[in-house]
């Protein structure tokens, strides 16, 4: 089953279990995915509706950092919610290990040897780790690789 068949079907769900934490995050994340494919013009691959999932990851992150700058317990506790339901769709992350290998491997394949290159790692490490692990970590290992050689 498709991870937006899935959400739909988890809707549903929450709906009859009245979550409505459950409910929300849902809903949210279908209108993204809808929001997308009418900008795509075409029907979301799961990778894409994955980088959805993690786009909302992040910004309920940066919604508690916010939060706990004014001491706003029910904003960080609806927030964690959230990620937590979000966590229950993502595929089990690499490791930061596994992804410095990867990177490393990659990085000694391709003989690179500058920041300026550092794109071309990035496209094929995202394509690699097929969304097991999050972009920014990604490229926080990759500069730093390619920063030590």
């Amino acid at each position: 089953m498709a991870i937006k068949e899935i959400f739909e079907h988890d809707l549903l769900d929450a709906i009859r279990q009245k979550n409505e934490t459950k409910k929300r995050t849902i809903r949210m994340v279908i209108s993204n995915i809808k929001l997308a494919e009418v900008e795509k013009g075409d029907r979301l691959e799961d990778s894409a509706i994955l980088s959805i999932i993690y786009k909302e990851i992040k910004m309920r992150r940066e919604t508690i950092a916010e939060a706990q700058k004014g001491n706003r317990e029910n904003v960080i506790n609806d927030a964690e919610s959230e990620i937590g339901i979000l966590n229950n769709y993502l595929p089990k992350l690499m490791t930061e290990e596994e992804v410095r290998s990867m990177a490393l491997k990659i990085i000694e394949d391709l003989k690179v040897s500058s920041l300026k290159e550092m794109g071309t790692v990035m496209k094929i490490m995202i394509t690699e780790t097929e969304s097991r692990a999050p972009a920014d970590l990604i490229s926080r290992i990759v500069r730093e690789l390619i920063s030590n050689r």
